[in-house]
């Protein structure tokens, strides 16, 4: 949201809002004067009064008329001004008008791969994760066929992702004719839009980084970020030598600005950077900051002024948030960013997105979806954990709002749904409720989500509020946990993380099972 520019008499005029009360007069006036003034002017001669006096009111009419036409002005060169530069900074959306549908397909016959060689569509260290924790891979894991990609190219449709997993193709194409055009065709089960583009969008900006002030602590290595993790019991985990080493962690986010430049963020193993957001982009670096700020949580490192929760863990950055729009497409690039993360060989997944509201209104979820597998997104998350993968994820911000409830993917079973606490344990009041629709626990756990030590695009300590923080200072300890348990299987790690909430004998829709005690999870679990 731009930021207002001109204020006048106390009051903002920005064309964000509409325009204040004391404008509106101004109008009514002209179109008052106006009428006052024919009134005069044209029954002049019935008023009985001296031609002098008939005079005088014209004029005074006409002065009235001036008066209001010179506010009017006034006020449209004041709104032109606010709302010039607003639309200076606006260009055309990459590629002209888009739409992108949900293509869903039957099967997966014709496709090139097998399940008697899965090294061909997954990485060594993704069969190794299965194989340790005894999970088989299965038909969803088999890329989509490439037989129906290259029919549904023969029909002049433009397929730019899939997702494995849910045996779906996001189709491209500058006209709203896809449906019509793919759904004759025999493997195509169903097919549904899922976005529309703007006309315009907002280019991002590359922050200007600045000299962090924060003074370094005398007391703790752990400086500004000692309290969430302590909150945690994480610091006696990190001093018995488990700080993610070994431990590989996938963030799903939507952009990861000055990431490769902020100093504390230097020695952060980052394996991969990759765009999932058509049309793909090579410069995650360059877009959002959300995705940084959830990074320096787990991996940012300042002696005696910051440490996150898994300094020593191995990074995957993937972007699948599209910033200007909320649209459905979204839980498509989650998805296909949630497989790339699968193939890489990831042990954690940290996501601090969540998707309820749309643009398109029709489209919202509602409660009843919040099941775990009536969504996209969370279909997908609920298939993680048999994977041999633990997500980790926000439960949302909604709890002042009317929505109130978790977010999807926070519904997904078999992951760790995290609300937000403040610094002396208690729920922030922004942090989404549970339970799910199918009367799950929800949240799973609790962590430091109201004024969380972040670094922000400045490359600066900063307080921020929010789920999406108190996700990855719990994940950056899951991570930990289970490099200290490596023979724990995903389900195994959740269940423990669980038992170890201070509220573990009595969840509830606001706490779920509590504040968890990794130290505690570790001794339980050795």
């Amino acid at each position: 949201m731009a930021k207002c520019r001109i204020w006048l008499g106390g009051r903002c005029l920005c064309p964000q809002f509409p325009p204040p009360s004391f404008l509106l007069p101004s109008v009514r006036n002209r179109q008052k004067s106006w009428a006052v003034w024919q009134k005069s002017v044209t029954f002049v001669q019935a008023d009985g009064r001296s031609p002098d006096v008939r005079w005088r009111s014209a004029m005074l009419s006409i002065s009235m008329y001036k008066t209001a036409m010179i506010r009017l002005m006034i006020c449209t060169l004041l709104w032109v001004l606010c709302l010039a530069p607003a639309a200076a900074q606006r260009v055309a959306y990459p590629g002209g008008k888009t739409y992108i549908y949900r293509v869903y397909l039957t099967d997966k016959q014709g496709t090139e791969y097998s399940l008697r060689h899965p090294e061909a569509f997954l990485s060594p260290r993704a069969l190794a994760r299965r194989e340790r924790q005894h999970l088989a891979v299965d038909s969803t894991d088999l890329p989509v066929s490439a037989r129906y990609l290259a029919a549904l190219r023969d029909r002049g449709l433009q397929p730019i992702g899939t997702s494995k997993w849910n045996n779906t193709v996001l189709i491209r194409s500058h006209a709203d004719d896809v449906a019509a055009r793919a759904e004759g065709l025999p493997f195509v089960r169903r097919v549904m839009r899922v976005f529309v583009s703007p006309d315009s969008v907002k280019p991002v900006k590359r922050a200007t980084l600045v000299a962090d002030s924060t003074k370094a602590s005398a007391e703790s290595i752990y400086g500004e970020a000692l309290a969430q993790i302590t909150q945690l019991g994480g610091v006696p985990l990190h001093e018995a030598g488990f700080r993610g080493q070994g431990m590989r962690i996938g963030i799903i986010d939507g952009g990861y600005m000055n990431a490769d430049r902020i100093p504390s963020l230097a020695k952060a193993r980052v394996l991969m950077a990759r765009d999932m957001v058509y049309p793909y982009g090579d410069d995650v670096y360059g877009e959002l900051s959300h995705g940084m700020m959830v990074l320096s949580c787990m991996a940012a490192v300042d002696s005696h002024k910051y440490m996150g929760t898994a300094p020593e863990a191995e990074y995957l950055l993937l972007r699948s948030e599209y910033g200007p729009t909320e649209s459905l497409y979204e839980e498509d690039t989650w998805a296909m960013a949630a497989e790339v993360a699968d193939s890489a060989g990831v042990d954690v997944i940290n996501s601090s997105l969540g998707y309820a509201l749309f643009d398109d209104a029709a489209t919202s979820h509602k409660y009843a979806e919040l099941d775990g597998v009536s969504t996209l997104i969370s279909r997908t998350a609920s298939m993680l954990a048999g994977k041999g993968i633990v997500l980790v994820c926000s439960a949302g911000n909604s709890g002042n709002d009317p929505w109130k409830k978790i977010t999807p993917p926070g519904d997904a079973r078999d992951v760790l749904t995290v609300g937000a606490v403040n610094d002396k344990g208690m729920n922030t009041n922004f942090s989404s409720l549970g339970p799910s629709q199918d009367g799950r626990v929800k949240p799973d756990i609790m962590a430091r989500g109201g004024a969380a030590r972040i670094y922000n695009a400045q490359g600066c300590i900063s307080k921020a509020n929010g789920t999406s923080f108190a996700s990855p200072i719990a994940c950056g300890l899951v991570a930990c946990l289970w490099q200290a348990l490596p023979d724990k299987t995903a389900q195994e790690i959740i269940d423990l993380v669980r038992r170890s909430g201070d509220r573990h004998a009595t969840p509830d829709n606001v706490f779920g099972y509590g504040i968890p005690d990794f130290w505690k999870a570790y001794q339980m679990g050795r």
